[in-house]
């Protein structure tokens, strides 16, 4: 439990400082159109800090979904101009209904923490937007027994557990400098708590910062 109030306390923190720079950000681009010229994608390296939201089922038996939020952190190195490696963080947490007890569990808290890596494809690039396509494999730790007095799976829920995951989607950046970017990136995501491999899907949005040795175009 101290572990989780940590946990919480870190998310809470990014969370609000994602808020505050995204706000920010977008209150300096009022009034302008496009990017400060000229946007020519020859960073070598690329951050990314986001929130996150995700639909979820967090018992392979439960009859409804839940929904996760938190927040996404990802590092790209381009390799050439058009293809990266990717390492990618996720952070998230809400809270699920369970099958009816006697135990006063009603909505149970679950969080889980990913870590994933793959390849991403910048697909369509100009000055004013970026197009990316990604493919993205790791695992999830996903953890079921907050505040439940008795075994999760007695409500329906899985044991806190290690399991595979993956992401598909893309990403759509609306620059605003030659170094700075809005994003938004929908995933398929796929994961393998249970005894079969199921499909959810995601979305965050947050900003992209390029820096680094430029690569030639």
């Amino acid at each position: 439990m101290a572990n989780w109030k940590m946990r919480k306390q870190v998310y809470a923190g990014v969370l609000g400082a994602l808020s505050l720079g995204f706000l920010s950000t977008l209150a300096s681009a009022q009034g302008k159109l496009g990017a400060q010229p000229p946007v020519t994608y020859t960073n070598r390296y690329e951050g990314y800090l986001g929130l996150s939201f995700a639909n979820f089922q967090a018992g392979q038996n439960l009859t409804q979904r839940m929904n996760l939020g938190g927040v996404e952190a990802q590092g790209t190195m381009w390799l050439t101009p058009r293809w990266g490696a990717v390492l990618d963080f996720r952070g998230d947490a809400g809270t699920t209904p369970v099958f009816p007890n006697p135990y006063r569990a009603n909505r149970v808290l679950v969080y889980r923490e990913t870590g994933m890596a793959g390849g991403q494809m910048r697909w369509i690039r100009n000055q004013y937007v970026a197009v990316n396509l990604h493919a993205f494999g790791g695992v999830s730790h996903g953890v079921f027994d907050q505040g439940v007095s008795v075994a999760p799976q007695v409500v329906g829920l899985y044991t806190n557990r290690t399991k595979p995951m993956g992401a598909v989607g893309g990403s759509l950046e609306f620059n605003r400098s030659a170094w700075l970017a809005l994003r938004l990136s929908p995933d398929l995501l796929i994961e393998h708590f249970g005894t079969e491999t199921r499909e959810f899907v995601g979305i965050s949005g947050g900003v992209v910062y390029r820096f680094g040795q430029r690569v030639k175009r």
